[in-house]
């Protein structure tokens, strides 16, 4: 047993090799403060046939780490919670980039969480216990790997804050890497000063941060790596005769293929050229030739880029596609956004409710109530096939996850939960991007006065010292390039970024040109955003109406009544939902309709005994909000109640009652008198 302690920025890492799981390829137990994790790595020797990376992260907390019980009627840990499957992808997304082609062997790395303190950051502490294991596992290319979270308190920059820092924090940027090398950045930001040279100069301090990291873990873990694995990588056979072949007769027809708008159109169009070559061609076999087939596709699209600096669709390097945006067109819903942008087009609807509605996420620091929910969904149907519709997949819960950071800051003191759901109807290229921009429109068709926000998907295409940056990617771009970044914000601030990468790094100079090229696309598709919210009319009808007014000290339990008897009569009575906050002293009605809300409010004042009292003789000026046959009831100066203006104190003229006055006339009164607890008015 190898116990080996490493000081890190804010972090005292302790490394135990040969300790635990000893049996597995490669496994450290890993503690920092009372944080103890530990990671296994388990390498199955015989290779899949097929022509992927079968690589499986799993990250899993014990509930007994912080003294929990699993809740719900089976306790035991059951499905995994959001935050396990994102941790999970972020280990995935920043490993599997460095696995080398042909490297085809069934890979299980599992991380649990055994002991947690409360203080440390699970994130940045899972990668490196999983990358340290994998470390030394005895695979010979793997480098050493490091992660950095960078916060921002005030203005200055904060590496590897706690969780108790984090709250106070503008920005959470959390970078992952190999000595100068990139690997996977996400970020959210609310600050409002944070523009590209800020996140840059972020991304440069976790940067330098990674890269001594990443020394350390060279110097201290190498030396006691395990014996080499012989894994043979799968030899990638070429066929030069079928290429030529392809290249000389059948380049105009691949050219087509490639324009197809859906993934499935493109396949059956490369499927059917294949099967057309194999025909006239029976000397080769139908599986080389779809292998050189979709090796030409690839180069195909990559030199049409760094020759040309065409893409397959004829767009040139910077140009967005043709953009259409159409705002509540579901009349029941509360509000719905339809944003299409080429051939990718999301159904984004917000939905608000109570804070009864927030989702309570429960894990090893313990429960929080969600006011904002960003739900993604992805059906097979939106890239052409014939799938079921099953529970929400990791992507699904990516996508929406980074949907939600790049919208959060842009929502501010909002009485409601807010739900928004994005329905994927057509996919060709970053469908999260779209979503983004189809949820910031919906917030806005709801009544809220956000800022917009918008997002782009960038890649990137590189060859030696050739490179090309891409604007707005479509699906084949993204499958054949080399990244997918994408970034989100309003015309002059950064709410979220994402980036993958499928090379070995990413050289910073390129970063900063695409930051700086994704915020001119940015801000192109904000000034379509911005025309269609003219043009949006909100659904009144529908809309639900709350206030949250505060009531006596020791008054809430009035409210309540014995066994819940009074706010269940009151809920029933007017149709609608309160949420009591006694810490606070509050009560938030929700309603339907603003009349409900104000008779609903009404009767608690009187059970609390704070009914506003008037004065006979007071004048105002209010609002009318119902004309009857007997007179015109007006709202109250409080909004509170209303009052009427019986017929009998309206001089008479030969004009109906109804001609002489209408719903939302402004109208000059005073207080006549009060009859059983009523207000009544006369003109002033």
């Amino acid at each position: 047993m190898h116990s080996i302690d490493i000081t890190l920025e804010n972090l005292n890492e302790n490394y135990k090799l040969n300790y635990v799981a000893k049996q597995a390829c490669g496994s450290v137990l890993y503690q920092n403060g009372g944080t103890i994790i530990l990671a296994s790595v388990a390498i199955e020797k015989q290779r899949v046939q097929e022509d992927f990376l079968p690589l499986t992260v799993q990250y899993i907390q014990k509930a007994y780490a912080n003294r929990k019980i699993p809740g719900g009627f089976i306790k035991r840990e059951g499905k995994p919670s959001e935050f396990e499957i994102l941790t999970s992808r972020i280990i995935d997304r920043t490993l599997r980039p460095i696995f080398p082609k042909g490297y085809y062997y069934p890979t299980q790395i599992t991380i649990l969480v055994l002991s947690y303190d409360g203080i440390c950051d699970l994130q940045v502490c899972a990668l490196h216990a999983a990358a340290n294991a994998l470390l030394i596992s005895g695979l010979e290319f793997v480098p050493p790997i490091s992660s950095v979270r960078i916060g921002k308190i005030g203005d200055e920059f904060v590496i590897n804050p706690t969780k108790n820092d984090l709250k106070q924090s503008t920005l959470d940027l959390y970078v992952s890497g190999s000595y100068s090398d990139v690997l996977m950045i996400e970020m959210k930001g609310s600050d409002e000063n944070l523009d590209e040279e800020d996140l840059l100069k972020a991304i440069k301090i976790a940067q330098k941060t990674i890269a001594l990291d990443s020394q350390k873990f060279s110097d201290y873990l190498l030396p006691l790596k395990n014996p080499i694995l012989t894994l043979p990588l799968l030899d990638i056979q070429t066929y030069p005769e079928i290429y030529a072949l392809i290249q000389k007769q059948y380049d105009e027809q691949v050219q087509q293929a490639l324009l197809a708008m859906s993934k499935s159109e493109r396949s059956d169009g490369l499927n059917l050229i294949a099967l057309q070559i194999a025909t006239q061609n029976p000397q080769y076999d139908i599986a080389n030739i779809t292998d050189m087939l979709n090796l030409y596709k690839k180069h195909k699209v990559r030199s049409l880029i760094l020759k040309l600096h065409k893409r397959a669709d004829g767009r040139g390097l910077e140009d967005v596609r043709p953009i259409t945006i159409e705002t509540n067109i579901l009349p029941c819903a509360h509000s719905s956004a339809l944003f299409t942008r080429g051939q990718t087009q999301a159904l984004v609807v917000c939905t608000l409710g109570s804070d009864n509605d927030a989702q309570i996420q429960e894990d090893l620091s313990g429960s929080t109530k969600e006011k904002f929910m960003f739900h993604y969904n992805f059906p097979g149907f939106s890239v052409g096939e014939a799938s079921p519709i099953g529970s929400v997949g990791r992507r699904e819960l990516g996508h929406g996850n980074l949907a939600k950071r790049a919208l959060e800051s842009s929502i501010i003191d909002s009485p409601y939960t807010i739900r928004l759901v994005s329905e994927i109807l057509e996919s060709n290229g970053s469908s999260s991007m779209a979503s983004v921009c189809g949820g910031s429109l919906a917030l806005r068709a709801c009544g809220f006065y956000n800022e917009l926000v918008a997002g782009v998907a960038m890649g990137l295409v590189i060859e030696n010292d050739e490179y090309a940056i891409l604007t707005d990617i479509m699906g084949l771009e993204d499958h054949d390039g080399d990244m997918d970044f994408k970034v989100a914000g309003t015309r002059h601030n950064i709410t979220a970024m994402q980036m993958d990468i499928k090379l070995g790094g990413l050289d910073f100079d390129i970063l900063k040109e695409a930051l700086y090229q994704a915020k001119r696309a940015r801000i192109k598709i904000l000034d379509k955003m911005e025309e269609a919210s003219l043009e949006i009319v909100i659904n009144e009808n529908v809309l639900p109406k709350t206030e949250t007014f505060s009531v006596p000290n020791g008054k809430i339990v009035d409210i309540i009544g014995q066994g819940g008897k009074t706010i269940k009569e009151i809920i029933e009575k007017f149709g609608v939902s309160i949420d009591l906050n006694r810490e606070k002293s509050e009560v938030q009605i929700n309603a339907d309709s603003k009349e409900s809300l104000l008779e609903a409010k009404q009767y608690i004042l009187k059970i609390v005994g704070t009914q506003p009292q008037y004065k006979i003789g007071e004048v105002f000026e209010g609002v009318i909000k119902k004309v009857a046959d007997f007179g015109v009831f007006v709202e109250l100066p409080c909004g509170n109640a209303d009052g009427l203006l019986h017929i009998s104190r309206i001089p008479k003229t030969n004009e109906s009652i109804y001609t002489r006055f209408h719903e939302g006339q402004r109208l000059k009164c005073q207080i006549y008198g009060t009859f059983k607890g009523k207000i009544e008015l006369s003109l002033a």
